[in-house]
């Protein structure tokens, strides 16, 4: 048994709408061993590792259904088992998941897909991991898999380390309260590092925090909350409650502070937290002697102030408001008259809600030197029995993170004691601040109970609140987040996701240039890159979650339009949770045989993921039988159909019945585009008006157009603003690379087109044949080495009625394929079709092939290259100089060329005149 591949899907998927993890398992010779030939021992060792199976519904859908399917006759496969092993262990850990699903692979015996939900993708394969080895470690000896742990493995020590490691990766108390806000104000977050960066909101509304601190706290006042001598100035000066204070670097002068101030007294480091190396009620000098050298560790300047009596209180002020207040109490356990101190430490710390650190919402209690002293000054040591419910204290701070426990005290605070926190805070002039006040009784006012400020803390935990030990818990969370995107204030971008087997990077490119044109500043993702306004900012393939999520992250776009392609969505699925429109523009066949896609019906599946988590509008091609069965997987608000027949049945339905559709209509002075929305009929541009179109010859791009109208309609952009997005795009190399670029600079014509499918392929074999040529069709024909034989002889099939003659060439990248396997193929299939063997040339190499067909077209020739590198070969015909080419054995031609000083040169025999980027030359048969 092993995990053959993995995939990690960061948003919606074929599998799931949320994060999934999927392993291909080859259970090898176990697929013969399921649970009840296994037997009851393997099945009760699994339940004993793992109690918590028994709650599993599985298929049943109520607790103790998994076991039940493990007892049935035929019992369940070991995938399954993992399956929810692997949820298991992430439950254990912390982790809320639910989802699993294990089928096995159609034609591959043994193997299986198994998926499951994540929360964080290294924990999630971590568990997959454990799970792997805890079914090894429990077969019999003679099943156990390569690799299966030694039999002195120990789980129960592998499940803690696990436990361990995903609470490591966990987000705190407080960072995971705020993102659970946001989740509830269906605010989209993203989690920027492994630790507490957290960005609320897309694009332009995004705001970021770091636990408690966010990207408004002013940076000065962050500063002064962490100077203890300059927070308390400046609250004296205000006159607020607070102690006197000195600062010193050294014991003798720590000594003199005390005496001058007045015993008893705290010393603490001036730039501390968390109650590291403070100390308390120190009356004499021996005593502030060893508290200066403990509050040393921490820091070179201390603060010695006057100690004041009373219970530590932390009041928390949130953009103005005091929204909790908590007693905080020192860490302590409570004597019961039979256990010592330290067993009830042990005891204490088996409450499930205390961990290590801030990993939960209490702290361990630990004996260190504090605790130790604490005892001492009682006469105590760790074997002490304490009396039956007294209090020992083993801190002197209250701090959560030492030990402590909190009890919310927010309906009880006195009005006073509410307002001096709030002008603290204001005072020191944080957005997010906890105030740290110690008085006797919290109900009663400073001023007549008396009490003083302590600290001031920028940053401040919300775990005593969200999870007091006593009292109402607090949504000190949804405060910050209210702060943060108040009522009515946006969070997302609107986003637009295009997909389909051919069109996306053009139509992408025109809703975002639609966008760009309506004041928006785009973020595009597309086959060739990802451009922010309008610049390439990374070049490449960049239709995947990594490309989304750099748009999604940049502060600058206010507008995303994501070309989803076959390859990113199967590999690691798409980089957002949901968009607000989605087209599918076609479905046909290509990259059929890869990733487990055999057949077209099995591609549409994958370009109707965006579909289906479309919310505003689902924009379908009605013309496309896959596409139209895509309204009935969406929960889009609208569904708008996309048709180039007017008289199209279902369209005709749909717009009577109020729907919206795109229709393309034929008028007095050619096609309209024509928008039926809600019973109304709108005109909205002529398609000869389109640049991009040709004056209405490029049907493909009529159609592309249509799709980024509708989508741009659907974003709430105005019908002026996407009339003149229409009419200001053409499909020139700088706005559309690779996509039926013309140049007309030479005596012939040259169109590029990235086409490489037989789809597109036929798409422009229709738009050479509605060129008037007066000379030959040339193209130059590949296909990718990595389609199937039949899409590769298809290409050439399509292609073979349409041109007078074919230069056959392979793609820089053969993808598996020999040197000139594909143009032997497209060549022979050529043939097949009845084109005559003189019409046809193998040329395996991109630049030759294109130079070839260069040098061959003449005045009139149309030349029509599928490009692979298609800035390499635009390069190629923008710089080949054709006014300098002679034909071969043309001396007359060639000696009336206006040329350099060359010189005394022959032109007898077969010469050729070249000019290229190498310059001018002179070259014979044989060569250069």
């Amino acid at each position: 048994m092993k995990i053959e591949s993995t995939n990690v899907y960061v948003g919606p998927s074929l599998f799931a709408r949320f994060p999934v993890i999927r392993h291909v398992l080859d259970l090898g010779e176990l697929e013969s061993w399921p649970t009840v030939r296994l037997g009851e021992t393997f099945i009760s060792a699994l339940l004993e590792a793992l109690p918590g199976l028994h709650e599993h519904g599985c298929s049943y859908k109520e607790p103790g259904g998994f076991v039940r399917r493990m007892h049935e006759e035929e019992g369940t496969w070991l995938g399954h088992v993992m399956e929810h092993v692997v949820i298991e262990l992430q439950v254990v850990a912390g982790s809320d998941v639910t989802f699993g699903r294990t089928r096995s692979i159609e034609g591959r015996p043994g193997f299986y897909n198994m998926v499951f939900q994540y929360k964080d993708a290294a924990v999630g394969r971590e568990a997959s991991r454990l799970a792997l080895d805890l079914i090894g470690s429990l077969l019999p000896e003679k099943l156990r898999f390569k690799g299966a742990p030694d039999a002195d493995w120990d789980f129960a020590e592998e499940r803690d380390r696990f436990i361990r490691y995903a609470q490591r990766r966990e987000f705190g108390p407080s960072t995971a309260s705020l993102v659970r806000a946001a989740e509830e104000r269906e605010i989209p977050w993203l989690r920027l590092n492994r630790y507490s960066l957290v960005q609320f909101g897309h694009g332009r509304y995004q705001q970021r925090i770091q636990a408690t601190t966010t990207g408004r706290t002013s940076n000065i006042a962050v500063e002064l909350a962490g100077d203890k001598e300059e927070t308390n100035e400046i609250l004296r000066d205000l006159g607020l409650p607070v102690p006197n204070q000195l600062i010193v670097r050294d014991e003798r002068d720590a000594v003199r502070a005390a005496e001058r101030i007045g015993y008893p007294v705290v010393l603490k480091p001036l730039a501390g937290n968390h109650g590291r190396g403070v100390a308390i009620n120190l009356r004499t000098p021996e005593e502030v002697e060893a508290g200066f050298r403990r509050a040393s560790e921490h820091g070179r300047t201390i603060v010695v102030e006057s100690y004041i009596e009373g219970f530590d209180h932390r009041l928390l002020v949130i953009d103005g408001e005091l929204v909790a207040a908590a007693k905080r109490v020192p860490g302590h356990v409570v004597g019961d008259g039979n256990h010592t101190i330290e067993e009830l430490v042990e005891i204490v710390n088996q409450d499930p809600r205390r961990g290590v650190g801030h990993e939960k919402v209490l702290t361990r209690l630990e004996f260190d030197h504090q605790a130790e002293r604490l005892l001492k000054k009682l006469g105590y040591d760790r074997t002490t029995v304490p009396a039956k419910d007294e209090i020992v204290y083993l801190r002197s701070t209250a701090n959560l993170s030492t030990g402590g426990t909190a009890i919310d005290v927010t309906d009880v605070i006195h009005p006073d004691n509410r307002e001096m926190a709030i002008r603290a805070i204001n005072a020191i002039g944080l957005d997010i601040g906890g105030v740290d006040f110690l008085t006797r009784d919290i109900s009663e006012s400073y001023r007549e109970a008396g009490g003083g400020i302590c600290e001031v803390n920028a940053g401040p935990g919300f775990r005593m609140h969200v999870a007091p030990s006593e009292g109402t818990p607090r949504d000190v969370a949804g405060p910050v987040i209210d702060m943060l995107f108040p009522p009515d204030t946006p969070s997302r971008i609107p986003i637009a996701a295009v997909t389909g087997t051919n069109g996306k990077t053009t139509t992408s490119r025109m809703l975002a240039h639609i966008l760009k044109m309506s004041g928006r500043t785009v973020g595009l993702t597309s086959t060739d890159g990802v451009y922010i306004d309008g610049k390439l900012s990374v070049s490449g393939d960049m239709t995947g979650p990594v490309s989304a999520k750099m748009i999604l992250r940049d502060p600058s776009v206010d507008a995303a339009v994501m070309e989803s392609a076959r390859g990113g969505m199967l590999r690691s699925g798409l980089g957002f949770q949901e968009c607000d429109v989605a087209a599918c523009l076609n479905v046909s066949a290509d990259h059929l045989g890869l990733r487990g896609i055999d057949t077209v019906e099995q591609l549409a599946e994958v370009k109707r993921i965006p579909i289906e988590i479309a919310k505003n509008a689902a924009v379908l091609n009605a013309d496309d039988p896959l596409c139209l069965q895509m309204a009935d997987h969406t929960d889009a608000e609208t569904i708008c159909y996309v048709t180039m027949n007017p008289a199209h049945p279902l369209v005709k339905q749909h717009i009577q019945a109020g729907g919206q559709a795109f229709v393309l209509e034929q008028g007095m002075n050619g096609h309209m585009v024509t928008i039926y929305d809600n019973e109304t009929h709108t005109p909205l541009v002529w398609t000869h008006l389109i640049p991009a179109t040709i004056e209405g010859r490029a049907l493909h791009n009529v159609q592309n157009a249509m799709f980024a109208a509708s989508l741009a309609y659907n974003l709430g952009i105005g019908l002026e603003d996407i009339r003149h997005g229409l009419r200001t795009f053409d499909s020139t190399f700088f706005q559309a690379p690779g996509r039926m670029n013309i140049y007309d600079e030479h005596p012939f014509r040259v169109i590029l087109d990235y086409a490489h499918n037989p789809a597109a392929v036929s798409a422009m074999c229709e738009l050479v044949d509605r060129f008037d040529v007066d000379g030959r069709r040339i193209v130059v024909l590949s296909a990718p080495g990595d389609r199937r034989d039949e899409d590769i002889r298809d290409i050439a099939s399509i292609a073979a009625g349409h041109f007078d003659h074919f230069v056959c060439r392979c793609d820089d990248n053969r993808r598996g394929r020999d040197e000139r396997e594909v143009a032997l193929m497209l060549k022979n299939k050529l043939l097949e079709e009845g084109i005559p063997a003189d019409a046809i040339e193998v040329v395996p190499d991109e630049q030759e092939a294109n130079a070839h067909a260069l040098e061959m077209a003449e005045a009139g020739d149309l030349v029509l290259m599928l490009g692979d590198n298609v800035t390499r070969t635009w390069k190629q015909i923008i710089y080949f100089n054709s006014g300098s080419r002679v034909d071969k054995g043309n001396k007359k031609a060639a000696t009336s060329i206006d040329l350099p000083q060359l010189g005394d040169f022959n032109l007898d025999g077969d010469v050729e005149i070249i000019s290229d980027e190498r310059g001018v030359r002179i070259a014979r048969e044989e060569g250069d």
